[in-house]
């Protein structure tokens, strides 16, 4: 079989989940806190070209696979159809290193008004800034996240406080966002949102995040982002 460029960008990505497996295994066999600090932990990293396939097209499969990575390199656990049902885009922008959203719905119900998902970030990635007004019925989205590994740099509504290591990335808008107050949500923090309506974002540090919301109800047709072309976009897929 030979080995084309693909099998090779898939192996690398697997690479980076095998090693991350192996810092959980350190863990397991009773390395106490002090040894296991100062153990060489391997690093976790990704760049545009690892998520386009030969003719430059986004390619969900090494998109997943990287967010596979991710859930090893922390601990979290993947569990039947966990693939199958991950929701990943790159906003049409060819960028997803840097911009982009991978969630996992487990419950959205809309009779009864509450809403659970998992949302996955890549170091140094941004999820656009957005906001959710009244749809199909539905009221504006209330919602709220709380970190459960690595660290989110959650920014909403409020004085400006961005720290440097959040740098906001020319696809998005040409680097450009609405609001700048940053909460830097680390595992156990709940951060809410401000106010329903407006505009937020949020910034995966240097080893990523992953981050439960949970909500009122999710309407895809209510939400809207501040990029108008990624608006666009996402209204269209």
């Amino acid at each position: 079989m030979s080995n084309t460029p693909e099998m090779s960008d898939r192996r690398e990505l697997m690479k980076t989940a095998l090693a991350a497996t192996g810092a959980a295994a350190l863990a397991c066999t009773g390395v106490n806190a002090g040894e296991a600090a100062t153990a060489a932990k391997p690093s976790i990293s990704f760049k545009n070209s690892d998520f386009l396939d030969a003719k430059g097209q986004f390619a969900l499969d090494k998109a997943k696979d990287a967010i596979e990575a991710l859930c090893r390199y922390h601990g979290y656990p993947i569990f039947p159809k966990f693939r199958d049902n991950l929701w990943v885009s790159d906003y049409g922008l060819g960028k997803f290193a840097e911009v982009g959203l991978a969630a996992y719905l487990f419950v959205n119900n809309v009779k009864d008004q509450y809403m659970m998902l998992d949302i996955f970030l890549l170091p140094n990635q941004m999820l656009p800034e957005h906001w959710h007004v009244e749809g199909e019925g539905n009221p504006a989205k209330r919602e709220g996240w709380l970190v459960r590994w690595g660290l989110s740099h959650i920014v909403g509504i409020g004085d400006e406080n961005l720290p440097k290591q959040v740098n906001v990335p020319k696809a998005h808008w040409d680097g450009k966002v609405t609001v700048k107050h940053e909460v830097a949500a680390t595992p156990g923090m709940f951060v809410p949102l401000s106010e329903v309506g407006t505009r937020h974002w949020q910034y995966g540090g240097p080893e990523g995040a992953i981050v439960t919301e949970v909500a009122n109800v999710h309407t895809n047709s209510a939400v809207r982002h501040t990029d108008p072309a990624m608006n666009k976009y996402f209204l269209e897929h």
